[in-house]
């Protein structure tokens, strides 16, 4: 029931339709754009939550999180650039450090001299 009159009591029921601005944009993408560092720092975040933040004034993002009880942790920034050329040193399993192998034959006689050594026969297949 609602009252109308001066000194009445308030309608507790009443919908809040006075809601603070939020301070970001998020596409149907589901990416979340702020405005600059500020705007990350002002970006609420649940607790025990992480959110990535893309900064729409600079070529950054920010990941926010905060811990168990809602306490913010330190903002993470991080600067990106396009890469506009594949990497100089392919990154292969195959390469040693210093790139020196060994091989079969030489492995067998360090074996041999290993067995020697420590009294051990060699099995011989």
């Amino acid at each position: 029931m609602a009252y109308n009159y001066p000194g009445a009591m308030p309608n507790y029921y009443q919908p809040n339709y006075m809601q603070a601005p939020q301070p970001y944009q998020q596409n149907q993408n589901g990416i979340i754009w702020v405005q600059g560092e500020e705007g990350a720092k002002a970006y609420m975040v649940a607790a025990g939550n992480s959110v990535l933040l893309m900064d729409s004034e600079a070529s950054a993002f920010y990941l926010k999180s905060t811990d168990a009880s809602g306490m913010p942790m330190p903002l993470r920034v991080f600067d990106y650039t396009e890469r506009t050329a594949a990497p100089k040193t392919p990154l292969t399993g195959l390469s040693a450090p210093g790139g020196e192998f060994v091989t079969r034959k030489e492995f067998d006689a360090l074996t041999a001299r290993i067995d020697a050594l420590t009294g051990k026969e060699a099995d011989n297949e």
